[in-house]
């Protein structure tokens, strides 16, 4: 799509700043052979490199969770559908963690074709993202955010509020630094 061709070189990039330093935090720094008088330390072992299979760190979720890349509502109700790849690719998630949570939460409702391809309306998108900050950056178990959706009748309004402070805290913070 238009809207993330050109940006997204730009932000893949500020994704992997942002990885690399949260490795680099993590090696710790080891003395070499000439602090050791010569001598390797024998009770260091060579670290293995990072698998990329598997389930992913908690470190990884939470760094991830706030790289969310939804095109604004002007943008993302100029189409009628999304595939769930091109959905699955802006929540940074797998396509079966989306399928997922659409058979545990009752307000995603994709329409299927014959096919059995699902497509997402932008309303869809925009309870998948309400999902998606209850698990992912608010830590809520399955169970406790069908709950939360169950019971505050009035959760998308208050999602939304939230959305906005923090995209002003945001432009405060960026004011803050060029200051």
């Amino acid at each position: 799509m238009e809207f993330v061709g050109d940006e997204k070189h730009h932000e893949q990039s500020e994704i992997d700043i942002a990885m690399s330093s949260l490795l680099a935090r993590e090696v710790k720094q080891e003395p070499t052979p000439s602090e050791n008088g010569g001598k390797p330390a024998a009770d260091q072992q060579p670290k293995k490199p990072h698998s990329k299979r598997g389930r992913p760190s908690l470190k990884e979720i939470d760094i991830n969770a706030d790289l969310v890349q939804i095109p604004p509502d002007d943008i993302l109700f100029q189409k009628q559908y999304y595939s769930i790849g091109q959905v699955a690719q802006w929540f940074r998630v797998n396509q079966s963690l989306v399928r997922y949570w659409e058979t545990e939460f009752d307000i995603l409702q994709p329409r299927k074709n014959r096919k059995g391809d699902r497509f997402f309306r932008p309303v869809d998108v925009k309870n998948l993202l309400l999902i998606y900050d209850l698990l992912r950056r608010r830590k809520f178990t399955l169970e406790g955010a069908k709950e939360f959706l169950k019971n505050a009748k009035r959760s998308e309004e208050k999602f939304e509020m939230i959305q906005s402070l923090e995209k002003i805290k945001s432009f405060f913070l960026e004011l803050k630094a060029s200051l």
